[in-house]
């Protein structure tokens, strides 16, 4: 099981917008760069519009940052996408058997592990921006070198 693509779609949605600031960032074209249907986009484009990420107005095509990218981080975006609900990144199973040692203390002994590791990565994701992942594209393409 993986975290949800919306993600990463979310990330490539923004980088694609702030790469693209002087063309027009339809869906379609949207989709097509993420390969993927534009209903899809939209969806994740009202999220990102939702928590104030994006600027979209509807019946004209395009969408653009409504932040300069190097102030969007990347935990902006897994929050704003629902990746997972807060706190709920890793799962314990609810129902152990009180009846056997493992059972009865394993809540409490991962518990705190999940969270810490969570922490973590929220803390990596915090400070990443979309800028950065902007440049890095910008550093892996040959055409963009040109």
């Amino acid at each position: 099981m993986s975290i949800s693509s919306r993600f990463a779609v979310g990330i490539h949605i923004l980088c694609l917008l702030e790469m693209n600031k002087d063309g027009i960032n339809s869906s379609e074209y949207i989709a097509k760069s993420v390969n993927t249907n534009p209903v899809v986009v939209r969806k994740i484009m009202g999220m990102l519009k939702s928590a104030g990420l994006v600027k979209v107005r509807p019946g004209i095509a395009g969408a653009e940052l409504a932040k300069n990218l190097s102030d969007i981080t990347l935990l902006d975006v897994y929050k704003a996408v629902n990746v997972v609900q807060e706190n709920q990144l890793f799962s314990v199973h609810d129902e152990p058997n009180p009846d056997c040692p493992v059972g009865r203390n394993i809540q409490e002994a991962i518990v705190p592990l999940f969270t810490a590791a969570q922490l973590a990565m929220e803390k990596a994701l915090e400070n990443v921006t979309i800028g950065d992942v902007v440049n890095d594209i910008g550093k892996n393409d040959k055409e963009l070198q040109q």
